[in-house]
């Protein structure tokens, strides 16, 4: 997936003689803590709210605030993790894609991200999820995908956690088989240390309070 396919439409885009108090308004509107800032078809920047709250004007155009504004760049044919990356490393609410003229053709949303995500990680397709924790060296994706296909099942999606230290993983397998038993006792014969299993049924409710307490957060 990449970065264009991410892109919503909901958001709009500020013009550099907005003001202020518009800004704050429409992120207020859009629940969100940044926007994007375009001179015609120029992408200015990107604008936080934190800067804004600032300002003892809220009147002022956001062109004298100009020399504040961040602006990462991200090309709309560039991976969808480059995305994510970007913006969890400078904690974007929204991030502009564009393209070789540095064009803005459609924004980010986090929102956005966690919707096509779960489309990723095959999270709508029936099946169960095991979750397995180890030390990153003895990591062997081979030996995963053999144990879960010698019992007659495929692997839907496959993540891998590591800790900060970069020392123990967790691998979130997706499976299409609701049944687990069987795949669950190979892996204890393997020796694998099972953190958490799901059936289709439990994972739903669990992805859905996830969700639901993303989303909380989202709208603070």
């Amino acid at each position: 997936m990449i970065a264009q396919e991410l892109t919503t439409n909901e958001i709009p885009s500020l013009k550099y003689t907005d003001s202020v108090e518009l800004a704050l308004d429409w992120m207020e509107e859009f629940k969100v803590t940044h926007l994007v800032i375009m001179h015609e078809k120029e992408y200015l920047g990107i604008i936080a709210e934190e800067l804004l709250l600032n300002q003892p004007d809220a009147e002022i155009p956001l062109a004298e605030l100009s020399s504040q504004l961040i602006r990462p760049i991200l090309r709309k044919e560039q991976h969808a993790y480059d995305a994510i990356k970007l913006m969890s490393k400078l904690n974007l609410s929204v991030l502009p894609v564009v393209d070789d003229n540095d064009e803005v053709t459609g924004i980010i949303t986090q929102k956005s991200v966690f919707e096509k995500m779960a489309g990723i990680t095959s999270a709508q397709e029936p099946g169960g999820i095991i979750v397995l924790q180890m030390p990153s060296v003895d990591y062997n994706l081979t030996q995963i995908a053999g144990i879960v296909e010698t019992n007659e099942a495929k692997i839907l999606s496959l993540n891998v956690l590591s800790t900060p230290e970069h020392r123990e993983i967790e691998v979130t397998i997706k499976i299409n088989r609701e049944d687990l038993s069987r795949i669950l006792q190979t892996f204890n014969r393997y020796n694998y240390v099972i953190k958490a299993h799901y059936h289709q049924s439990q994972f739903e409710d669990d992805l859905l309070n996830r969700y639901n307490e993303f989303m909380r957060i989202f709208n603070i």
